[in-house]
């Protein structure tokens, strides 16, 4: 079976020999590497277009949907894997992904890590990714970890174009309706790197939540966020007994999980398992705020068309 790697990126001269690395660490080596470039500025194109093995696509102007259209097209390949050019896979990833596709599967959902080196990154990347036990059937790749066979693509639509953020969940929608079998592979990691600081953090996660609105996906998850706050605010500020007990248990669980993960990815004895305990629901809050100014970011985006 032949296999093309493809990735899209720009601006990535601070951690494109990473990546690069790490495809040429793979235990099982892609057939071809396709990446394209939406317009760098730093000298990433230069560093591609003489790099061997790489097919290198100069693309000014391209969003990240086009971008990954333009890479497929190009394909010589009709099974694709796709991640990330700010990724760092581990070596085998692509073999541990490519091995529900090997069975007969339509898509191979891999999964991602956080690469977080500061206290900051480790807080964000606990409240975002889950560890591997925690997902169940059903679980939406991220173009970070996916591989797929061509002809589900093309009956899926491919990458929407008019989208700039929140591309790869749409796909997966589209997928599911042109009724691909997908496949968790859980094992098949990529390490994705957090945001290092909280502008960027807040910017991230508005932009996702932004595309969710533009793209008419995941409604009732953001509502139920809206109506999770309002009843937070209406028990800080009636100070009715009931509401606040309701809104302390319902936050103390929707905090557990993610403090969790702070806690066992913090060095053991590290003071900042105790410094995660306030931190990790601050980073909640913070990137809740960021997701509903978004989403109403979205809808007024969309109103307006």
């Amino acid at each position: 079976m032949k296999i093309t790697l493809i990735s899209t990126v720009k601006d990535a001269a601070p951690h494109i020999d990473e990546f690069l690395a790490s495809v040429r660490a793979q235990s099982r080596q892609p057939d071809e590497v396709v990446i394209v470039d939406g317009g760098s500025a730093d000298g990433t194109w230069e560093m591609l277009s003489t790099t061997e093995g790489v097919l290198a696509i100069s693309e000014p102007g391209a969003n990240i949907a086009r971008g990954r259209n333009v890479a497929i097209r190009a394909a010589a390949h009709d099974v694709i894997a796709v991640t990330d050019g700010d990724c760092v896979l581990a070596p085998d990833w692509l073999q541990l992904l490519l091995e529900p596709i090997e069975r007969g599967v339509d898509v191979a959902a891999g999964f991602y890590r956080p690469l977080a080196s500061s206290f900051l990154e480790v807080c964000a990347g606990a409240v975002s990714l889950p560890e591997p036990e925690e997902v169940r059937a059903g679980w939406m790749p991220s173009a970070r970890s996916i591989a797929f066979r061509r002809g589900v693509y093309e009956a899926a639509g491919g990458y929407p174009e008019w989208l700039d953020v929140g591309e790869d969940m749409y796909l997966n929608h589209r997928l599911v309706d042109a009724g691909a079998q997908i496949e968790l592979a859980p094992r098949a990691i990529a390490y994705w790197r957090v945001r290092p600081t909280l502008a960027q953090t807040w910017r991230q996660y508005r932009r996702y939540a932004e595309g969710d609105a533009v793209a008419r996906m995941y409604s009732g998850r953001h509502l139920l966020r809206f109506a999770a706050y309002t009843t937070a605010a209406a028990a800080v500020v009636t100070r009715h007994g009931w509401l606040a007990g309701l809104a302390a248990v319902g936050g103390a669980a929707y905090a557990a999980r993610p403090l969790r993960r702070a806690i066992r990815r913090l060095p053991e004895g590290s003071p900042d398992r105790a410094r995660a305990i306030v931190a990790v629901p601050a980073m909640m809050v913070f990137i809740d705020a960021a997701k509903m100014w978004g989403y109403l970011r979205g809808l007024s985006s969309r109103q307006s068309e």
